[in-house]
């Protein structure tokens, strides 16, 4: 009995129309509305990127003024992380999780609800920011005081906006928690969990941990501001560096909360189109668990150049290093799976592949980046914009692409377009690496990040780099054309959606009577 049906028998008066999309405590429903907000706000998101690259297309100021471009770059990493890669991942939670553990929902339908529409509320105000006398706030993503402090009247509805994200984000994990913990089928072990699930649980304790840090360094903030306190400001006895360790003490575990999922969705698709077992389980469940634990004590190697003693150098230089041994666990285990499999090229496995390429690309510049005397080169340059977005696009994004392609069969009932899919994902492939591959150029030659002019030796690298901008850009709308196209209709899906030696754990009935961690079935 699907859940739709048993809420149907609770409640003969289901709300139809609009009336059901607010008030719905049905976590596919919830999982959908996650989904799509995620969708827009990739395209808002998205927007805001290309008006960065239109700016960087040559040297000079040409297209906005220079407060303005500060205020997109700002704007555009807020956007992206709470917006879009964070909702997406919820909104995968909502609707697997349960099903992945044999659970009728989610264990707080209510506050699954709220937790959903407190966001579109915390957006609006964000973008509202854009119009307010003295503009958006213009101090990059990490809210750097004293720049951050700068802005004028949009600030205390900055500071709320980003309030209403972090509790949104704190119910969110707080639901997918007990709902692991309380709501698994009999027989379902935390060792037989699908990775998906592990990787969220793992991902749901990571928010509950660091968010309310956020909150703390934002509330100093605004009293910095308002009310005359001084916990950042010098003159009155505070630091400004204090800022930056409360700040990166919630943001080192936060971009994890952006990558951790995404291994667990690779995690997923590399073993049904390989047709294998996940190599080594429980060593990517310890992985992901180090990779959550030493996530916590990094957060310095944002601030090498601060000015911090040797010691704290080299103690930071150190565990951001050890964090590469996990992921390289990690790495390892998705090749050796994919080793002498039958494998089969899907757009959901063209995707994952692209994952593991492409993400490892960015671990190897994020190690550069952990070795400190080459940071202090290499901090607020382009080296570091190449990294991360390596890390959150070819990585987080690629990842909720892949998962979409792979489950959109089971939400909707309909087939994808497959021609389509490909042609989405090689244009967005080819162009992704356009865009940012020469950022890496750009920033071992010290082209500073966060500025709207630059010197003319780096054009042409800028120019290569924004005319990828624009065709991956553009290329996202067949994307969004495919997802209507496959909601609206198509070839309907049957049981076994992709031919597997094992039916997909999600085709199955929950749990699933056959796990891809103990003894392989024979292969077809």
């Amino acid at each position: 009995m699907s859940t739709a049906t048993t809420h149907d028998a609770h409640h003969e008066h289901q709300p139809s129309g609009i009336m059901r999309w607010l008030t719905t405590t049905n976590h596919k429903d919830i999982g959908t509305l996650y989904l799509l907000f995620s969708l827009l706000m990739f395209f808002i998101g998205g927007a805001m990127a290309m008006i960065i690259r239109a700016e960087l297309f040559q040297p000079g100021l040409q297209m906005v003024n220079p407060d303005f471009f500060n205020q997109m770059t700002t704007m555009h990493a807020l956007v992206m992380i709470f917006g879009a890669v964070m909702p997406a991942f919820v909104g995968l939670a909502n609707w697997l999780v349960p099903m992945m553990i044999g659970a009728p929902d989610m264990a707080l339908p209510r506050m699954n609800n709220w937790s959903f529409w407190i966001l579109p509320f915390a957006f609006l105000m964000l973008l509202a920011t854009l119009f307010m006398p003295g503009g958006a706030p213009a101090g990059g993503w990490t809210l750097y005081p004293p720049l951050s402090l700068q802005t004028g009247m949009a600030f205390p509805f900055l500071i709320f906006a980003i309030h209403m994200m972090g509790m949104s984000s704190i119910m969110g994990a707080i639901n997918v928690v007990v709902t692991i913990f309380n709501m698994r089928a009999p027989g379902m072990t935390f060792m037989k969990m699908p990775l998906f699930v592990w990787t969220w649980l793992i991902t749901a304790y990571l928010l509950i941990a660091t968010m309310p840090v956020l909150a703390g360094s934002v509330t100093m903030l605004l009293t910095d501001k308002f009310f005359n306190t001084s916990f950042f400001n010098a003159a009155g006895g505070g630091d400004p560096v204090m800022f930056q360790h409360i700040f990166w003490f919630f943001g080192h575990p936060e971009v994890y909360i952006l990558i951790l999922p995404a291994f667990g969705i690779v995690s997923q698709i590399i073993p049904t189109f390989a047709r294998k077992p996940l190599f080594g389980y429980s060593s990517m469940v310890y992985a992901t668990a180090s990779i959550a634990f030493l996530s916590f004590i990094v957060w310095g190697h944002h601030m090498f150049t601060v000015g911090m003693p040797i010691k704290g150098e080299l103690f930071y230089m150190y565990a951001t290093m050890l964090i590469a041994v996990p992921t390289g666990v990690k790495v390892f285990n998705w090749v050796s799976t994919m080793w002498k499999g039958s494998m089969t090229f899907e757009t959901p496995m063209l995707f994952a592949v692209a994952f593991v390429f492409l993400f490892t690309i960015g671990g190897f510049s994020g190690l550069m980046l952990a070795i400190t005397p080459v940071d202090f080169q290499y901090q607020e340059t382009y080296f570091v914009v190449a990294h991360f977005h390596y890390v959150l696009v070819t990585g987080a994004i690629f990842a909720i692409m892949a998962a979409v392609y792979y489950w959109i069969p089971k939400w909707t009932g309909n087939m994808y377009d497959e021609k389509l899919g490909k042609l989405h994902f090689w244009i967005s492939c080819i162009s992704v690496n356009v865009l940012f591959f020469p950022q890496h150029f750009l920033g071992l030659a010290g082209m500073p990040r966060r500025i709207p002019d630059y010197a003319v030796q780096f054009t042409e690298f800028n120019m290569i780099s924004s005319i990828g901008g624009f065709v991956f850009g553009l290329s996202q709308l067949m994307f969004a054309y495919i997802v209507f196209k496959t909601i609206r209709g198509g070839a309907k899906a049957t049981d076994q959606v992709w031919e597997g030696a094992h039916g997909l754990e999600w085709t199955l009935p929950s749990p699933p009577p056959y796990h891809s961690f103990t003894t392989a079935p024979e292969v077809k």
